[in-house]
């Protein structure tokens, strides 16, 4: 009997650190839970400048500094990453997003916009091309703004945990929010997405574990 075709999922990275790039926590454990999976990764990010440097000690904006995405993505990744711009959903079974605020200002303008907020242009598309071709996405912490905002249209089903001013606004730009607690997911079986509120909870990185475990084996599941 042939052996099973491994499932090729690729990974979003917005950056690397909590405050102006991907959670690495987050990202690690993603990364992690597809390998022990058995999956084929395949790191991507947008090769643009982050928004901007955020010193991860005194947690404010480093003057004068410019650090671009893809090169930070690529310290998680071990230099092992694509540019987004040559990525294709034909050749990936499923996605997967990590958050950290990376995913809400290098991948969208969602920290400083809200609502009104927009969606890099790469990121747009893969987004779009993943869900018409009905292949699987998870959103992870902040990432399900993405979601919100890129397929509003079609109503998808969220959660960014229980915070009411994050769910509102992904109300605003079309999603359904639904409460969750750190160690738990939302499924959309509908437009085929697996969210996990992950950091947006926390506390501890054990518990944002359970839940990104479960989340990578759905979509693994859905793939």
């Amino acid at each position: 009997m042939a052996k099973d075709k491994k499932k090729k999922v690729g990974v979003v990275l917005a950056g690397s650190g909590v405050y102006d790039g991907s959670e690495l926590h987050e990202a690690v454990i993603t990364l992690l839970a597809l390998d022990e999976a058995g999956a084929e990764i395949i790191c991507m990010a947008p090769n643009i400048d982050q928004m901007h440097v955020i010193d991860h000690i005194k947690g404010e904006p480093v003057t004068g500094e410019k650090r671009n995405v893809l090169t930070e993505s690529a310290r998680i990744a071990r230099g092992d990453i694509i540019d987004m711009a040559k990525i294709n959903a034909q050749n990936l079974d499923a996605l997967i997003i990590p958050g950290g605020f990376g995913a809400a200002k290098n991948l969208c303008t969602f920290a400083t916009e809200g609502n009104d907020c927009l969606v890099n242009p790469e990121v747009d598309q893969v987004i779009k091309q993943m869900h018409a071709a009905q292949k699987p996405i998870g959103f992870i912490c902040i990432a399900p703004a993405l979601a919100a905002k890129v397929l509003g249209g079609h109503q998808p089903l969220l959660t960014i945990g229980n915070d009411k001013a994050t769910a509102q606004a992904i109300e605003q730009m079309g999603g359904r929010h639904q409460d969750c607690s750190v160690d738990d997911i939302v499924v959309d079986e509908t437009n085929r997405i697996v969210s996990t509120p992950a950091y947006m909870l926390g506390p501890t990185i054990s518990q944002v574990a359970k839940g990104i475990h479960k989340c990578v084996a759905k979509v693994l599941e859905m793939a």
